[in-house]
């Protein structure tokens, strides 16, 4: 696999399994089966997170409910039609378990390009916000489209981002539920999954090493929790 687009999307989480396997998609004879994971911030809340993980390594290490997974991989998208209409599905998509670490157990580290005309926009209370839809390259000339969140000095320098920037960010994975109105009677409470960026950059393609963009926003030091 092209080393450089394995650095574009970097992920480590660690939390309980809090759903039973279901299954995914088969590759190559392969199975992949999805659940939830709970994964703690320093507040105490938690974002529980969709993960894609291969048969092989559910067996591997008997992972089922209640379990701890302890895991490196990558923040993919996918479509997925649901009512004649194609909607955005993101995951995490496990690459290889590890041993549980004092490391932060929710981080990321992504490098795309901005594919959406960032939306700057304030709160109620003065807050700034940007939300931003990056497009992170991968393998096999695939590419995962991945909505992200900015805050306050962040959110001001993403404003000024136009379609095709090229950046790094670092962060955490978040789940945030909203209520969607279909009518007057019919709300729904959904779920939406994004970055929460705690650093980011333009990416410099001059750096002096191919690896000093990418070492500068490791995905093991984001501070948003």
């Amino acid at each position: 696999m092209d080393s450089n687009t394995e650095r574009n999307n970097r992920v480590y989480i660690c939390g309980e399994i809090v759903s039973e396997a279901t299954f995914s998609h088969e590759v190559y004879g392969e199975g992949f089966y999805e659940f939830f994971v709970r994964v703690m911030r320093l507040s105490g809340q938690a974002d529980v997170l969709p993960v894609t993980v291969s048969e092989r390594l559910i067996h591997s290490r008997e992972l089922k409910v209640g379990s701890t997974l302890s895991a490196v991989g990558q923040f993919r998208s996918y479509n997925k039609l649901e009512g004649g209409k194609s909607r955005l599905m993101l995951t995490v998509f496990v690459r290889e378990l590890v041993e549980p670490t004092d490391r932060n157990p929710n981080s990321i580290v992504l490098s795309g390009y901005i594919c959406k005309p960032p939306v700057y926009r304030t709160t109620p209370f003065n807050r700034e916000i940007a939300d931003i839809l990056l497009a992170v390259n991968r393998a096999y000339n695939k590419s995962d489209y991945i909505p992200c969140i900015a805050w306050g000095r962040n959110a001001r320098f993403v404003q000024n981002l136009k379609v095709g920037d090229r950046v790094v960010l670092s962060g955490r994975i978040q789940s945030r539920e909203y209520q969607k109105r279909f009518s007057e009677t019919d709300v729904v409470t959904m779920t939406a999954y994004e970055v929460s960026v705690s650093k980011l950059a333009a990416y410099d393609a001059d750096a002096a090493e191919p690896n000093d963009t990418y070492d500068a926003f490791s995905p093991y030091d984001a501070s948003s929790q």
